[in-house]
C-alpha cells in the first residue's frame, strides 16, 4: 500500500506546543530548545536543519523523554496521537519507545552494543514489546523455542528490508564485523522492527561516504512510501533536506527561525540565517563562485544577546532586532522569526 505523504487530510500524528527544554548550569539556565511548536501528519517527512548547538537533537530527545540529566522539559506539550507524552509514567513511556516512536541515533559505533550479536539487538525490541505472542504451555514463560524462531524470522525480515544481505548469517555477527553503512542499516532495522508510526532520525548519514548516504536516504524514502511511516530527519545538510523532506524547520540557538514547505524555504528563503546557510552550499556551475560562510560563531546559550539570537551575525540587522522578535505567519503560510517581515 502506498501512502499519500503530506496529505492535508491526514490526521495529526505528532504535535509540539511551546516545547522548552532547559539545562541548569553554574553560569545560568541554558535553553537548548526554546518555545518550539509544530505539527507532523501521518506519512509526512519533516526536516530540522541548523548548525551544531541549534537544539535539533535535543528536540528529538525531548519527544522521547530521553533528555540527559540534569536537563528537563520545563514548559510546553508533546502530543502523540492526541495524548500528552510528558504526562505519561515511565512504564507507559517504555511501551511507546520502540513500538510507536523509534529513533535512529547519530553514531552507530556508540549506540550498538559491541558485546551482543546484531540479531539479538534487533530481537530485543520484539521481545520487550511482546510483538510475537507466547506459545501455549506451562514452560513457555521459561523457554519458548517457537516464539524465538518467530522473532528471528521477523529479525531476518527487518534486516532484509534495510538491505543487509544474507540476514540469517549477518544476524550472528557482532557490530565490529559490519562496515559503517551496515551498522547504520542495523540501527534502522532495530528502529523498524516493531513497525513504529513515527521514526526520528538524528543525522543518520553522518560520517558515511556519499554513496552510502544515498543508499540510506533511499531506504528511508522506501520505508515512508511503503509503510506510511512519518519521519523527522535532523541534519545540517540542506541539500539532503531539499531532496527528501516535505517541510523544513530552520533552528538557531534553540529557536525556530523559519518553517515552511521545503521547496519554498530552499528556493525563496526569508530569514537571513536561512539565506546564509544556503550561501554556504557549493554550486556546480561553469563560473567559479566563492562560498560565503555565515560570519561569526554560534552564540553561548547561557549568554544570548537580547532580541534575535542571530542578530550579532546578521548582515541585515537593524535596531528593532534587539527587541522582542515573535514568529510571524506570512501570506504563503510560512512562519518566520524576523523583524523584516
Amino acid at each position: 500500500m502506498t501512502f499519500q505523504s503530506n496529505d492535508p487530510s491526514a490526521s495529526v500524528l505528532l504535535e509540539l506546543e511551546d516545547l522548552t527544554t532547559v539545562f541548569p548550569t553554574r553560569r545560568g539556565v541554558v535553553r537548548a530548545v526554546d518555545g518550539l511548536s509544530f505539527r507532523l501528519r501521518q506519512g509526512e517527512k519533516l526536516g530540522i536543519v541548523g548548525e551544531s548547538g541549534s537544539g535539533k537533537s535535543v528536540t528529538l530527545l525531548s519527544i522521547l523523554r530521553l533528555v540527559p540529566y540534569p536537563g528537563q522539559v520545563s514548559r510546553g506539550a508533546v502530543r502523540f496521537r492526541g495524548e500528552d507524552v510528558l504526562s505519561k509514567s515511565a512504564m507507559e513511556m517504555r511501551q511507546i519507545r520502540g513500538r510507536d516512536i523509534a529513533m535512529v541515533f547519530q553514531d552507530p559505533m556508540t549506540t550498538l552494543n559491541p558485546a551482543f550479536l546484531v540479531g539479538e539487538q534487533i530481537r530485543e525490541s520484539l521481545r520487550i514489546h511482546q510483538i510475537v505472542p507466547r506459545s501455549n504451555g506451562f514452560l513457555s514463560r521459561i523457554y519458548d523455542p517457537l516464539r524465538k524462531a518467530a522473532e528471528y524470522r521477523r529479525v531476518w525480515g527487518a534486516m532484509s528490508d534495510v538491505g543487509i544481505p544474507v540476514p540469517e548469517q549477518n544476524a550472528r555477527r557482532y557490530p565490529h564485523q559490519f562496515s559503517g553503512g551496515m551498522q547504520q542499516r542495523a540501527l534502522i532495522a532495530i528502529a523498524l522492527a516493531c513497525e513504529p508510526q513515527l521514526l526520528l532520525a538524528d543525522e543518520p548519514t553522518t560520517a558515511l561516504d556519499v554513496t552510502i548516504q544515498a543508499q540510506i536516504i533511499a531506504l528511508l524514502e522506501k520505508i515512508n512510501r511503503e509503510h506510511g511511516t512519518a519521519i523527522v530527519l535532523v541534519t545540517h545538510n540542506l541539500g539532503l533536506v531539499a531532496e527528501f523532506c516535505h517541510n523544513t524547520i530552520v533552528m538557531y540557538a534553540g529557536q525556530m527561525m523559519e518553517m515552511g514547505g521545503t521547496d519554498a524555504v530552499i528556493e525563496d528563503p526569508k530569514h537571513p540565517y536561512t539565506q546564509g546557510l544556503l550561501r554556504c552550499l557549493p554550486q556546480v556551475t561553469a563560473k567559479r563562485d566563492k562560498i560565503y560562510p555565515v560570519p561569526g560563531l554560534v552564540p553561548d546559550l547561557a549568554d544570548l544577546p537580547p532580541g534575535c539570537p542571530f542578530s550579532p551575525r546578521c548582515e541585515q540587522v537593524i535596531a528593532d532586532c534587539s527587541g522582542d522578535v515573535p514568529l510571524k505567519q506570512l501570506a504563503d503560510g510560512r512562519m518566520v522569526r524576523c523583524v523584516l517581515y
